[in-house]
């Protein structure tokens, strides 16, 4: 029996979310708002900078989504207050990526991709919005308006991604290894 080439469905799906995790750590390590295409497996994997900024913003709402949630069940009686925590929370988390994603906002110079980031921006200013009861879950029009309001808040609340200088030829895992290690040696 001949043995097929092809990848496997899950075999594939493994190997983008580890390269999409390589690409979140080089943003989030760099802070300069540029989309990492140079990690080792992007271009294999990714098609063009829409895919790549398309999973960027995908990992980007769902993280927000979870935290809003979250945010919720610790303080029910201010929901737009946990929406903005929430915000906040996530770019304190991932400020690389958050920075490459407001400049992908920015591109003028591709009409799919501002489209596809101009609806995505909107879908998620609705999540805020509606989360924090300004909106039903299908008013995209006027949740989008009222989530801009709402991201524009937690902004003013962000000390936003401070850009850390790119270091060539890094060695990645032990970076992390001593990252982790001195993590654990500061106090919670």
């Amino acid at each position: 029996m001949a043995r097929s080439t092809r990848t496997s469905a899950p075999a594939e799906r493994h190997r983008r979310a580890e390269v999409l995790r390589r690409v979140m750590a080089a943003a989030d390590r760099r802070r300069d708002a540029v989309l990492p295409t140079d990690v080792p497996g992007v271009p294999e994997t990714f098609t063009d900078d829409l895919d790549l900024l398309g999973a960027l913003q995908l990992r980007w709402y769902t993280r927000l989504a979870s935290r809003v949630e979250a945010e919720q069940g610790r303080t029910p009686g201010d929901l737009a207050g946990a929406v903005k925590r929430a915000w906040v929370g996530v770019a304190d988390e991932m400020p690389g990526v958050r920075a490459v994603l407001d400049l992908g906002r920015l591109r003028s110079d591709d009409e799919r991709l501002s489209t596809a980031l101009r609806r995505a921006t909107a879908k998620e200013h609705l999540l805020l919005a509606a989360s924090a009861g300004w909106c039903g879950p299908h008013d995209l029009a006027r949740g989008a308006a009222l989530g801009e309001r709402l991201e524009e808040a937690a902004r003013r609340r962000w000390s936003g991604p401070q850009a850390a200088p790119r270091a060539p030829h890094v060695d990645e895992g032990r970076t992390a290894a001593l990252l982790g290690r001195l993590r654990s040696l500061l106090p919670a």
